[in-house]
């Protein structure tokens, strides 16, 4: 256990002789803005990082979910991720279209990014639907039901097929008991439906539990996934750290994103062995406000303060944090989503002013 502890913040490995780039000091990061308010929230990060005189450089690459998966620069953005090792991406819209496949899925494939992480906790002077919350969920990105592999065997007759592996399952096991014991948490709770995919999810409850052996001093539960949402609206303060297949995922961090205040204060993470992508917890494009000005770009900063602590930018990453929740949580600036009349560009300018 403690060779595998050797890791940047449970990310890519620090001794990889190819980790993220960085000359003179400063780190070279592809950023992706994404659809909807991507472009508003982006603009608040880098706003944030010049007035904190943060050493990264973004790379940036205007994607939209809508661009063909060989389109020049599509490609350009995979060959800066693999280049630089680290990203910042807004949410990229997947059109609900017959053969028009998700980058984002695609880019996790690519590149391997096997470990969602979605932390969702209470930030003090925000209406929440419960106090005390503090759970982390861990998803396993790059297979499940998002393998991708539905056909039509018959007219009005569609098969979609869900893989789940032992190998791939037992890295993202190992990182959830990994990732309890390096941040001091007691309990891993695993979602499944093995009670009626006997096979798929019957091999993932049973490759945890058998990983979950390894780590004594971590307690472990299991929870059939439709019992977890009910018991995520009643009582989330039992939750510590979750580990599930993908499409589990999507649906937990969205109610979680729910019970603390949404999605505009949720961040997230994807990791891999080399590459580590940071975006929203709670993956919203929100393009009915795009260009209105009135965008909670709280995820999307908090995601860039996980980034800066994925590269050991740690006094960056805790003054903008500190600046962030001051400006939440004391000066009681707010963005119409959380019940304010603050614009993003007010919220940006207060969390400058509070750094």
């Amino acid at each position: 256990v403690a060779s595998r502890l050797a890791v940047r913040n449970l990310g890519t490995v620090v001794e990889d002789s190819v980790g993220p780039k960085c000359y003179g000091g400063t780190y070279t990061v592809t950023l992706i803005p994404g659809d909807g308010i991507g472009q508003e929230t982006a603009a608040a990060v880098k706003s944030v990082f010049g007035a904190a005189k943060v050493p990264v450089e973004f790379e940036q690459f205007d994607l939209s979910g809508f661009t063909p998966e060989n389109d020049k620069l599509m490609q350009e953005a995979l060959a800066s991720l693999r280049r630089n090792k680290v990203g910042l991406k807004g949410i990229l819209y997947t059109p609900i279209r017959l053969g028009h496949s998700s980058f984002n899925v695609a880019m996790r494939k690519e590149l391997d990014i096997y470990a969602s992480v979605a932390h969702c906790k209470n930030i003090p002077g925000i209406n929440a639907r419960h106090k005390d919350v503090d759970f982390v969920i861990i998803r396993e990105n790059t297979e499940g039901e998002y393998s991708g592999l539905e056909h039509q065997s018959f007219p009005g007759v569609v098969e979609s097929l869900k893989i789940i592996t032992r190998p791939k399952t037992e890295r993202i096991a190992r990182y959830a008991f990994d990732y309890a014991l390096r941040h001091g948490r007691k309990r891993v709770t695993i979602v499944h439906k093995a009670n009626i995919m006997k096979l798929a999810d019957g091999l993932f409850l049973n490759t945890c539990r058998a990983v979950a052996k390894e780590y004594p001093t971590i307690q472990h539960n299991d929870m059939i996934v439709d019992n977890t949402a009910m018991q995520l609206v009643s009582r989330p303060q039992q939750f510590d750290v979750m580990v599930m297949p993908n499409l589990y995922g999507s649906i937990v961090s969205n109610i979680g994103a729910g019970i603390i205040g949404g999605a505009g204060i949720v961040p997230g993470a994807n990791y891999g062995r080399e590459f580590a992508i940071f975006e929203p917890g709670s993956r919203h494009v929100a393009k009915d406000i795009q260009g209105r000005n009135t965008a909670n770009p709280s995820s999307l900063i908090l995601s860039s303060v996980m980034m800066l602590r994925h590269l050991q930018l740690n006094e960056h990453a805790d003054q903008i944090e500190k600046a962030v929740h001051k400006t939440l949580s004391v000066d009681g600036i707010r963005t119409p989503d959380l019940g304010g009349s603050q614009s993003t560009t007010d919220f940006t300018k207060a969390v400058i002013r509070n750094l």
